[in-house]
This record gives structure tokens, C-alpha cells and sequence, in this order.
């Protein structure tokens, strides 16, 4: 059998899960759950095996529930002895690819994530009679401490009793486990003690292991459809060191040595509780009538009681209206005052049938009053360290006052000032991805509660978890110049039970990894700086495993897969509260690129599986890779195309889309001096670039990284009107009937012979030269910069359609483009590089001998 007799179509989405599990039609021999965790990192495995006994054609379906912050590294279909690997491509390419594999009666199928918390994959395949089919799905998380635990949820679904059914988890960790604790099979939210027949749990210093293989007839005694449930892990580590714990991991290949990467885990333990200002925004509009506002009432009732006395809290409630429970302050947590916002909450209730008349904006402000006051209060407020916390509830959108999303957060951002925002969104109408923006924006974090029996415990869970701050504005520094890509290292609070994290990259031969840390407790500002203790994690770290049972696999690898999950995690965030369309796209590509590399499935990435076809396979994608002497690159792939822009950034990476193909050109290229970005002589526009030299990568010494450090723009029309724009990385200087000077870190705009230059608040320039001629420079600069990183211009044309067709330069060439022929040679004489390039445009080639104008043929 073939895979082309395979209807294959896959549905990922998150979604709430459903109660009935799929309907068994085919025998199912075989279903195993393994799992890897090696330092809190989790390597997840589900197989399933199915046999159609039947003498027709069947369709068997195989599911798994994700937790909502995996990502998917591998799936595989094995029929009839082959195995069938799926490819994690760009988004638009995987579509592309999907839908031309469709078009041509292909077996295909595509996977992408949506934007609901639960992720559920879900493969339907037709199995002809007697035919035995099998599936592999992996994905990976980082398990996140709270409430003193890390949780592993794995989920057992295979839709019937299954003869063959396993589980099997390891977990390691260098500094030791206080605890592990298997819980019985959740169907619902509810857990309770004792753990499902058939488990084994085995625990030694630093290992466990846990197994659980059910028989048919304990799998029977749950449901005679098949277990459909969560199997939950909780355990925790010890941490006897109070800068944490590091770990690195050395790679090393013959004679080459890559750079290490490393992971900080920072959750220090026994220090004393910092008192708190909380306020409690509570949504009293009509939706909430019924069981939610029941709930919140309950939840509420049971938070009230757990305030600390040192704490001081307020409470207000808003629809159309904004009412606050004391007017002005917020009050100590005494007693009494504890007893009256009881009695208060129990009086509220939802306002009437005016479902939709909710009052986002002015419920912020009116919190942000009571925790962020005037200066006149603000020095009694300091002075006391309280940790300022806003707490906020929602089950739908603004519909009244202010509705913008963007203004609502600038106002929120200007009025919470050092204030943490914390967004609850009550169910599936709440404007979740505001809260999300707005925790983002004011030092805080957004989660869901689901319209379910527990929802009341979902709402005090959460409150537990920033009930006790133990320190404040967090900066983990990493000394000497030693790391490199680090993720974020400043953080607003460390919470009781939590624990912060960061990865980065580490230079080799590191041995004292010297950490320096600050931060403000309950009385002072704290600063320490220590040696860590490192792990080295090296070949595959079976010294480090003497005693632990199971397989661990990927132990070697782990850290760098850390290092790039949490990277692609941070990016995505970024991109989300960037309000800059260039800054998204850039935080997209980087966090594009490092999912391909890596093989996750993320928001930027799909899935796709086609059946094999080497004829076909050049339609889809191309890509090359040039000669290391040449130090170019090449690469064909498919954008959407509305995305039209070319540009030139980073060590210079140029990006060049042929609008008439909907494809793009990529080129790297190495040196220290102008180079001829675009000019455009039938406009009288010439863009000029400065090229700067920068450090080599260690192991690529030999080559060369260049950034733009400046770019001159000029508009020759002729006489006294012509206009001359210099960008550097300090300042705008535009010059044409006089000189005017724009600093790049404040707004400002100068018009001059119909050319608009304006400098906005998110480190970029804005050129509008002509109709349908604009252009955008970025500035980037680093706060903490590692010695790889510059300060750097970028180069964009966001709008070329008033381009002339007789455009030339890097980017002007390939304006209207429509078809392109690429031949480069590369080769060393006597240490100096030499380049050669054929390239043709319109099915036409001549050869360049200019070093630098590359692109203009």
C-alpha cells in the first residue's frame, strides 16, 4: 500500500477538550506515552499503532492534547514499512506547498497552530482492509515553576482499551528532587490523592521514574470506551545555592569547538514576604449575571481571607460605570476592613441586560490612582516597599468610553507607572489578546479562566501565585563578557514558589561562570555576584545519570533546545506588543528562522506532509548555498504577497522579494566600504550605504561581519532643490535650503521640496520621497550588547511602486523583475577573496566585475 491511498488531514487548533473521546472504529494495538525531562525540560513522545481488520476501507483517527506552551518537533506516518516525515516550513510556504500538492490529487496535510490555550492535534486517515498504520507525534515545553512545583500533564487518548498501553517518564536533575507525586487520572479539573492502579513511581537523589501500563481490565473499569484523561506528575527540585542553578552544555566535534549554551534557573528560597498594594478589578456587566459572577464572588471571598495583615488592598467594580469600594487609597489589610470588603463583594452583582457596555479604560485608570498616586503621596509609598499589584478581571471587550485597543494601552502604560498588571479573561468572549498587550506593557501576565465547575479555584489559583512577591526589578547579569544571546534577564518580580528563567550562549572554555545579581526585598536593595556552580553536560551525559533509570534521552542537546524554545518565546511576545509593522516583521523572520532551524512548529511555522516527489520538488522550494570562499548565500522562497518590501540589515542580510514571482532573493556579503544600496536615476534618488567591520564568530574567524553605520539618501532634482538626508546611529541630518537636525531618540519631522523625513518614538526613520516612494530606517541599538552585537542601520523600501522600471543598485534591480538566472563563483588567490557573479534578469545575463556594486548588470 501507498501513502497516495492515504487521505490524510490534520486539525490543530487549541480548543477547550472535549468529553467524548473519538469513536473506535479500527483495532488499536499499540498506544505509548514516553517522556524525557532533563532539568525541567520536557521531550514528549505519543505512538499509536492501528490494524483494519475489516474487509472495508476505515478511517482511524489519532489525537493528542498539547499543553498550550509546547512546541511540535516531529510527526511520522509509518505505512506498509515506510515512514513518511512531515516538514516544519514558513507559513505561507507550508500553505503553498498544501495547497499545489491538493490541486494535484497529492496526499497532503497541514498543521498550524491557532490562538486558543488547549492544542489539540488530530489526525483522520483512511486505512484500507488489512492494513496497519502507525503514528509518532513529539513536542517539547519548558515546565514552569509555580506554587512550589513544576506540573507534567500528559494526556491518554487512545479512543478504545488498548491491549499494548504504556507510560513511561523520566525525569533528571543535577541538584536533586525534594518530591515527586503522581496523581490519579484527571477527566476534569479536580484532582484527588491516591494515584491509578498499575503506577510505579521509583525516586533516587537526582532521578525518578514513572510507569503506568493498565490492563484491559482496569482500563475497562474507568470507561469501556478507552481512557480518555490526564495522567499528572508533580514534583520539585532542590536549590541549596541562592544565585540558583546553571548549566551548560559543551559540543564538541573533531577539532571544531561551537559555541556552548547555557541555562540560569533563579528561584531562591526563605526569604521574607514583601507586603503588597493589590487592587481587584472586578467586571460587574451583564454577562457576568449567572455562574461567573457567582464564582468570582466565591473566589474573591476566599482571597480576602488570605491577605496578609502588612498588605493594603482596595476593590473596584465596573461596567459602563467605574465604583471603587474606598475612595482615594487603598486600606490595610486588617480585620475589620477584611470583614467589610467581604460584605461588599457579597452585595455585588452583575448591572442589568447590557451585555456589552464594559468600561476597560476607565476601570485601568481609576486602579492606577490608587497604586500609582500623586508625587505627594508617592514618597510614604516608596518608602514602604510595597509591592504595587493590579489585578484584573474580564469576561468581554471594551464597548464604551475609550474602545481603541492601542490608545487603552498608552494610557494604562503612562498611569501604572512601576504597577504590575495582571489580565484575567473570564471565558472565550474576553478580549484576551488586550490583557495579553496590557500585562506585556506594565510588568505583569495574562491568563484564561475557563467557564467550568472550578473556575472559582482557577481564579484563587492564580491569586496564590502572586500572593507572596519576594523581591522586586530582578537583573541577572552574567560578567566578563562571558555570555552572549541571552533571553530576558529583567524581571519585575520574583513571586514565592516561582522561578525565573534564562538561557543564552556562553564562549568555550568558561569554567567560573560568575553571576551577578540585584534586586529590592522587603527592606533594601540587595546586590550579590558569585561563582555558580556549573554542570558541564558533555557526549551524552551518561556520567551525570549513574542510577537513573530510563532513557533520558537528549540530554546533550537539551540546553541549546531550551535555549532556542525560550528565544522563539520571547520573540513572539515581542512581535505581539510591538505597535511598528517593521519591528513585527523583523521579530517574525528572527523568530521564523530559528523554528526552521530547530524543527519547531510555532505561530510562524506550519507542519505540512506530502507525499515524496523529487519531480515536483523544486516547484515548491529552492534553496543553495554558495562556495565558502564566496561567503554568499542564495535562497528562492514563497512569501505572502502582500508583504512588498525590500531591504538591507543585520551583518548585512539583504532581502530582495520579486514582486512579478512572490518570491525573494537573499544575499550575505562581506566587506568595509560603500556599497551602492539603490539608485534610482530617472527619480534623481541615490541611496549610498557605509559598511563598518565587526567581530568574527569564534570558529569562523576567516569571516568577515559588516553592519551599516551610514546611509545617505539623495534626491537630485535638479538646481536649488535638491535634498540630501544623512542617517547615522545618532542623529538625522537633512540638508537642501539649509540644514535641519533630527536626534534619533525624540519625535520630529522636517518637510522640504515634498520630502517628508520624520523621526518617531520607536527608533526609526520614516522617508517619503515621492509618490509611492517611501522608505524606512531602523536604528538598533543594545542596552547590554554582547561582543557580537553592533549598533546598526537598517535599510527598508515599504513602498516601491513608483519605482521606475530602470531602477538599479542592491534592491532597484529586481523591482519589476519577473524572472532571474544566478551563477556566482568564488575563489581565493593569495588570501584575497575574489567574486565572480553571472546574474541575469528577464532571462538575460552579463557579468559584474564591480567588488561591491553587485546588482548592477
Amino acid at each position: 500500500m501507498h501513502l497516495s491511498d492515504v487521505l490524510v488531514l490534520f486539525l490543530f487548533q487549541r480548543v477547550r477538550r472535549q468529553s467524548k473521546p473519538t469513536k473506535a472504529v479500527l483495532k488499536v494495538t499499540d498506544y505509548h506515552v514516553k517522556c524525557s525531562v532533563v532539568s525541567r525540560y520536557a521531550v514528549t513522545r505519543v505512538q499509536s499503532s492501528v490494524w483494519n481488520q475489516l474487509p472495508i476501507t476505515k478511517e482511524a483517527a489519532f489525537e493528542v492534547d498539547l499543553p498550550s506552551s509546547a512546541f511540535i518537533s516531529n510527526f511520522t506516518i509509518t505505512s506498509n514499512g515506510k515512514v513518511y516525515v512531515a516538514q516544519v516550513k514558513e507559513r505561507a510556504a507550508a500553505r503553498k506547498i498544501y495547497d499545489a500538492a491538493k490541486k494535484q490529487g497529492k496526499t497532503a496535510g497541514l498543521v498550524a497552530t491557532k490562538s486558543r490555550e488547549i492544542e489539540k492535534f488530530r489526525v483522520a486517515v483512511s486505512v484500507p482492509s488489512g492494513a496497519r498504520m502507525s503514528f509518532s507525534l513529539s513536542y517539547e515545553e519548558l515546565l514552569p515553576r509555580r506554587l512550589g512545583r513544576y506540573e507534567l500533564s500528559l494526556g491518554l487518548r487512545p479512543g478504545q482499551p488498548v491491549q499494548n498501553l504504556t507510560l513511561d517518564v523520566s525525569i533528571m536533575e543535577r541538584t536533586g528532587i525534594s518530591f515527586i507525586k503522581a496523581f490519579p487520572l484527571r477527566t476534569s479539573r479536580l484532582l484527588s490523592n491516591t494515584p491509578p492502579a498499575s503506577t510505579h513511581v521509583e525516586q533516587s537523589a537526582c532521578c525518578a521514574r514513572v510507569r503506568y501500563s493498565p490492563t484491559l481490565q482496569q482500563q475497562n473499569s474507568i470507561s469501556s470506551k478507552g481512557l480518555n484523561a490526564d495522567f499528572i506528575i508533580q514534583y520539585d527540585v532542590d536549590l541549596k545555592d541562592l544565585m540558583g542553578e546553571v548549566q551548560v552544555s559543551s559540543i564538541g566535534f573533531l577539532l571544531l569547538v561551537y559555541d556552548g549554551y547555557f541555562v540560569h534557573y533563579f528561584a531562591p528560597r526563605g526569604l521574607p514576604v514583601v507586603p503588597k498594594d493589590v487592587i481587584f478589578v472586578i467586571d460587574v456587566s451583564g454577562s457576568m449575571i449567572g455562574t461567573k459572577m457567582k464564582q468570582t464572588k466565591q473566589a474573591m471571598g476566599t482571597i480576602l481571607g488570605d491577605l496578609r495583615e502588612g498588605d493594603h488592598f482596595n476593590i473596584i467594580t465596573f461596567s459602563d460605570k467605574v465604583h471603587t469600594w474606598k475612595k482615594g487609597r487603598t486600606v490595610r489589610a486588617t480585620r475589620q476592613n477584611v470583614r467589610d470588603a467581604k460584605d461588599f463583594v457579597k452585595r455585588i452583582i452583575a448591572e442589568g441586560c447590557e451585555l456589552k457596555r464594559t468600561n476597560i479604560n476607565a476601570a485601568l485608570l481609576s486602579a492606577a490612582q490608587l497604586v500609582n498616586p500623586p508625587s505627594s503621596a508617592s514618597s510614604s509609598h516608596l518608602s514602604s516597599r510595597r509591592v504595587p499589584l493590579v489585578i484584573f478581571l474580564t469576561d468581554g471587550e471594551a464597548t464604551i468610553g475609550v474602545t481603541a485597543g492601542d490608545t487603552i494601552l498608552n494610557n494604562a502604560k503612562k498611569a501604572l507607572g512601576s504597577s504590575s498588571l495582571f489580565g484575567l479573561a473570564f471565558g472565550d468572549d474576553a478580549d484576551f489578546l488586550l490583557l495579553k498587550r496590557l500585562a506585556l506593557d506594565n510588568r505583569g501576565v495574562a491568563r484564561m479562566v475557563y467557564e467550568d465547575a472550578d473556575a472559582d479555584l482557577q481564579l484563587k489559583g492564580f491569586y496564590d501565585e502572586v500572593a507572596s512577591p519576594l523581591l522586586s526589578d530582578i537583573q541577572l547579569s552574567y560578567l566578563d563578557d562571558q555570555a552572549f544571546d541571552i533571553t530576558r534577564s529583567l524581571f519585575p518580580n520574583y513571586f514565592q514558589g516561582s522561578e525565573l528563567v534564562v538561557a543564552g550562549r556562553v564562549k568555550p572554555g568558561v569554567k567560573d561562570f560568575k553571576v551577578s545579581m540585584s534586586a529590592t526585598d522587603s527592606k533594601q536593595h540587595v546586590k550579590l555576584e558569585n561563582d555558580v556552580l556549573i554542570s558541564y553536560a558533555k557526549g551524552n551525559g551518561s556520567e551525570d545519570l549513574a542510577g537513573c533509570s530510563g532513557d533520558l534521552e537528549g540530554i546533550s542537546s537539551f540546553v541549546h533546545r531550551l535555549w532556542a524554545y525560550y528565544t522563539i518565546k520571547e520573540l513572539l511576545l515581542a512581535k505581539l506588543n510591538a505597535t511598528d509593522p517593521a519591528t513585527q516583521r523583523l521579530l517574525a523572520d528572527k523568530a521564523t528562522n530559528l523554528s526552521l532551524k530547530y524543527n519547531f512548529v510555532t505561530p510562524v511555522t506550519s507542519l505540512v506532509v506530502v507525499k515524496p516527489d523529487a519531480d515536483e520538488a523544486s516547484k515548491f522550494e529552492v534553496t543553495g548555498v554558495i562556495s565558502p570562499y564566496c561567503f554568499a548565500s542564495f535562497a528562492a522562497t514563497f512569501k505572502p504577497q502582500h508583504l512588498q518590501m525590500f531591504n538591507v540589515d543585520g551583518d548585512p542580510h539583504f532581502v530582495v522579494q520579486l514582486p512579478k514571482l512572490h518570491q525573494n532573493l537573499t544575499f550575505n556579503i562581506q566587506g568595509t566600504q560603500f556599497l551602492n544600496v539603490c539608485p534610482l536615476p530617472p527619480q534623481g534618488i541615490i541611496v549610498d550605504g557605509h559598511l563598518m567591520g565587526a567581530p568574527s564568530k569564534h570558529g569562523a574567524e576567516e569571516r568577515t561581519r559588516t553592519y551599516f553605520d551610514r546611509l545617505t539618501i539623495s534626491s537630485a532634482t535638479g538646481g536649488s532643490g535638491d535634498i540630501m538626508i544623512t542617517l547615522s546611529l545618532d542623529a538625522v541630518v537633512v540638508e537642501g535650503e539649509g540644514q535641519d537636525h533630527l536626534p534619533i531618540n525624540q519625535q520630529g519631522s522636517v518637510i522640504r521640496q515634498g520630502v517628508t523625513v520624520a523621526v518617531d518614538n520607536h527608533q526609526s526613520c520614516w522617508i517619503e520621497l515621492a509618490k509611492d516612494v517611501r522608505f524606512l530606517v531602523l536604528f538598533h541599538h543594545y542596552k547590554q550588547p554582547s561582543y557580537l552585537q553592533m549598533a546598526h542601520l537598517g535599510f527598508y523600501i515599504t513602498d516601491g511602486r513608483g519605482l521606475s522600471a530602470s531602477s538599479q543598485g542592491l534592491l532597484g534591480t529586481y523591482a519589476h523583475t519577473s524572472s532571474v538566472t544566478l551563477c556566482i563563483a568564488g575563489f581565493n588567490i593569495k588570501g584575497q577573496i575574489q567574486r565572480k557573479m553571472t546574474l541575469g534578469v528577464n532571462n538575460t545575463c552579463a557579468e559584474s566585475t564591480v567588488l561591491w556594486d553587485m546588482f548592477s548588470c
